[in-house]
């Protein structure tokens, strides 16, 4: 694998009352993949995604990005921004311009670039998340899943290497899901390092390439999504059940009713698994 593009090496950091955010965290983010922050509410997750953001800086430890320690000036964290890029999980506390073109060129336009390039990028990242015919519209009348997808284009009107999103799932309806997992996996497939946190394992499961458990401020364990996600040990230190489609897969193979082998990474997988090898539909007990 290539070198790591971002990289959290040690990381604590303590809250001006007094309160540990992250205690001793590392994690490595590699360019292209998907990652699942994945941890119960008050983990540590959204504390880790401001800091790689440069939003926080650690009590103790290092951040880097391509290799270089991050450079917490003015012009430093301007650079790091445009390159790594963060959607929070409430959109209300990222949104503040009248429209919603003009909230996703903020960000190009504070780069000093042109306003063709500005225009460009803007109806590129609208058409991206399906909001360009709303590019007019005021951003008070839009749903709380839209403003989402708002929050999404104003980030990648900046292009940037890494996508951090907090809770990107969260109050979105199942279609809604669908449309925002599509885009991320294109982003990757265009080479865009994407992490989101969640506390749904069983998304992290399906979704992720890597999978980083976080519990109590501390980064438990980090690596490829089907073979942490049967680590039950670790999933149980951090509050996780394990996933439904391993739980069920592994029932399903003491019953006999499978034979041993990998399981699915989800419940429909399973279920597609289940009716190749009963295409009639006929019990298999």
């Amino acid at each position: 694998m290539s070198a790591p593009l971002l990289e959290l090496q040690a990381v604590s950091h303590v809250y001006p009352d007094g309160s540990k955010g992250l205690n001793g965290c590392t994690l490595t983010l590699h360019r292209g993949r998907r990652y699942a922050l994945l941890g119960a509410n008050g983990a540590g997750k959204t504390t880790v995604l401001q800091h790689l953001n440069g939003l926080l800086r650690p009590t103790t430890g290092t951040l880097r990005y391509n290799g270089q320690a991050f450079d917490y000036s003015r012009k430093g964290l301007t650079a790091l921004r445009t390159r790594v890029g963060l959607v929070f999980q409430n959109p209300d506390r990222q949104l503040f311009s009248a429209l919603v073109e003009e909230d996703v060129s903020f960000g190009p336009l504070n780069l000093g670039l042109h306003e063709y390039e500005v225009r460009h990028r803007v109806k590129a990242a609208l058409d991206a998340v399906g909001l360009l015919a709303h590019a007019r519209r005021a951003v008070h009348q839009l749903s709380f899943g839209q403003k989402k997808r708002v929050c999404i284009a104003g980030v990648l009107a900046m292009e940037p290497h890494v996508l951090l999103l907090d809770e990107p799932m969260a109050g979105l309806d199942a279609p809604m899901q669908a449309e925002l997992t599509a885009l991320l996996d294109r982003l990757a497939q265009q080479g865009v390092t994407v992490l989101l946190s969640t506390h749904d394992i069983d998304f992290a499961l399906r979704w992720a390439d890597d999978i980083h458990v976080m519990a109590e401020g501390r980064c438990m364990a980090s690596g490829p999504a089907q073979q942490l996600a049967a680590q039950t040990d670790v999933l149980r230190a951090a509050g996780q059940k394990p996933p439904a489609a391993l739980a069920l897969h592994a029932e399903l193979v003491a019953l006999g009713v499978l034979p041993q082998g990998p399981a699915p990474r989800s419940v429909d997988a399973l279920l597609a698994t289940l009716r190749a090898l009963n295409p009639s539909g006929v019990s298999t007990a």
